[in-house]
């Protein structure tokens, strides 16, 4: 495949170590910020909705109201692709016990927010966006997987995108097998051509997958790359948009890498 060169104009990160782009910045720069609220803010969400939208609709909602912030954009006109590897596990858990054990108590509420789009529910609706909006999961693969099909929208459809990834910790019998321990969300706001919102350019090229993609050295702790599948593919490209490398590689799909570099915007 040719490469495909899309442009940044805004970044969105919440976990709870880091409350915003600029955290992670400064965590790379060596002065590490003090830690968020135990929740994401999502202020974009109306308060009764906050209340009651799970964790994972919190963090998708968080960090996509970041990067549009950043951005300057109108939400309710950008296309966006919503990305998770696993999708709400602790909704899944309860599904699966309650379905096993008492099926008539499954609450309708908890069901209609397992459903791997919710949070690109939630966020149309707060937003009032009418733009095409879509769904991902593709296991560890999944931010590569849906920035690949940000950055085409974009340059298909000569248009912005919105590209939102997270994952929330694990709980029962699927804590091990995700080895999901903690909240991780990142967005990014993507654009076929340059504009004065611009604050970097990105070079996606697809690479053949062979195991593991290398994951790139980073300051930042193992801890926070273990203990979440988002996390551990999106912390170096948020590294290399941060200014602390210039390149870094993801996993696509089965057989397939994406290498990533970061250009001058011009």
């Amino acid at each position: 495949m040719s490469e495909l060169r899309i442009y940044v104009e805004g970044i969105g990160v919440w976990s709870p170590q880091l409350a915003d782009f600029a955290a992670l910045r400064s965590w790379l720069q060596g002065t590490p910020s003090p830690a968020p609220a135990a929740r994401p803010p999502a202020a974009t969400l109306p308060a009764n909705e906050r209340r009651r939208a799970p964790e994972s609709v919190l963090l998708a909602i968080e960090v996509a109201g970041q990067a549009v912030a950043m951005s300057g954009r109108d939400a309710a006109t950008l296309a966006c692709v919503f990305g998770s590897a696993f999708g709400d596990l602790s909704i899944t858990d309860y599904m699966c016990q309650t379905l096993a054990q008492t099926p008539a108590e499954l609450s309708p509420t908890r069901f209609h927010n397992s459903v791997h789009n919710a949070p690109a529910g939630y966020w149309t609706i707060a937003t009032g966006c009418h733009a095409p909006s879509s769904a991902v999961c593709a296991w560890h693969d999944t931010v590569g997987a849906g920035l690949l099909e940000a950055a085409a929208m974009a340059l298909a459809d000569e248009r912005p995108v919105l590209f939102v990834c997270g994952d929330v910790a694990a709980a029962g019998p699927l804590a091990p097998i995700t080895g999901s321990a903690q909240a991780f969300g990142c967005a990014f706001v993507v654009t076929p051509e340059v504009s004065p919102r611009s604050i970097a350019a990105l070079s996606l090229r697809t690479v053949p997958q062979h195991g593991g993609m290398p994951r790139g050295r980073s300051a930042l702790p193992a801890a926070w790359y273990e203990g979440n599948a988002t996390a551990n593919a999106a912390l170096p490209l948020l590294a290399v948009l941060a200014g602390h490398n210039r390149h870094c590689q993801m996993a696509a799909a089965g057989k397939l890498g994406l290498e990533i570099v970061m250009e001058n915007v011009a």
